[in-house]
């Protein structure tokens, strides 16, 4: 019998770190939210929630949630690309009085 050559210890744990992942919508969007926003967003603003196709996402600062709000037609574009469908249709913001362990 032959011994099978060792696997990469990055391939078996990337394999287990994917299976401990919940199959929810909020943690797709959350595996590809600082890929897609980009850096700058993602360090103020972070997706919290998504109920119906609208997605939570809560910012450090008001003018980052209205910022946000704003770009939201193009955020949704980006994330439905990304994720490959097309299941979020709206943002909704909201502000976060630093109580949070969000922004860390």
């Amino acid at each position: 019998m032959r011994r099978r050559a060792p696997r990469p210890l990055a391939a078996v744990l990337e394999a287990f770190t994917g299976s401990l992942a919940p199959p929810t919508l909020l943690a797709a969007v959350q595996g590809v939210w600082n890929d897609v926003v980009g850096e700058a967003i993602a360090a103020h603003c972070a997706p919290v929630g998504e109920r119906g196709g609208v997605l939570e996402v809560v910012c450090d600062e008001s003018v980052w949630a209205a910022e946000v709000e704003l770009m939201g037609p193009e955020l949704v574009a980006r994330l439905s690309a990304s994720l490959g469908r097309p299941e979020i249709t709206s943002l909704r913001c909201r502000t976060d009085s630093g109580a949070s362990p969000v922004f860390g």
